[in-house]
């Protein structure tokens, strides 16, 4: 078994990267006194490698930042003091984190009551968290984006700066995750 360890980089712990010949299709990562441990496939080609690097951090990283914020109790009673603060005290059934989402920043269902929330919202500054909680408790009193639904998000004095916010980190996202349109010419 072969094993690479990387410093902390910009936003990423330290990771320690198990590639093993006996795993031929799984993978898995935990964190471990600060470090998060991957365990790979060996051979695996190095851009897939690194998505499935960065996929498996992304998850425990999120996983460690929703426990530090005191994990799903601390997530609903923050739930209800919102609602009782902004949207006229509508109590959902569950609030909780989600590890499984990949492009949505939190979800409701209104028949069933239930919220959940991206682990990816835990790294998000907590009037942003604010601000996506309410959006899905806006949720189960008007299921739709009508101009309600606005109207009942607007209560919230740092909307527009959770908006504002929210965009320009999906735009950074994006940005960092396009190519070039055109690439540079060739140095000579």
């Amino acid at each position: 078994m072969e094993v690479e360890r990387r410093p902390a980089a910009a936003g990423r712990p330290p990771l320690e990267i198990h590639r093993s010949p006996r795993r031929r299709r799984s993978a898995a990562a935990h964190a471990k006194d600060g470090v998060v441990v991957v365990r790979l496939p060996a051979g695996l080609p190095g851009d897939e490698e690194e998505r499935m690097v960065a996929s498996l951090v992304r998850k425990v990283t999120g996983r460690v930042r929703a426990e530090s914020l005191g994990g799903d109790e601390a997530l609903e009673q923050r739930a209800r003091l919102l609602a009782d603060r902004y949207v006229d005290g509508v109590r959902p059934r569950s609030v909780r984190w989600s590890g499984r989402m990949q492009r949505q920043l939190g979800s409701c269902t209104p028949a069933t009551g239930e919220i959940r929330i991206s682990r990816e919202v835990a790294a998000y500054p907590d009037w942003v968290r604010d601000y996506v909680l309410l959006h899905e408790l806006a949720h189960l009193l008007v299921p739709d984006h009508s101009a309600v639904f606005h109207e009942l998000l607007e209560r919230y004095p740092r909307a527009e700066r959770a908006r504002g916010w929210l965009q320009g980190h999906a735009a950074g996202r994006l940005a960092a995750a396009t190519p070039p349109l055109v690439d540079d010419p060739p140095a000579g």
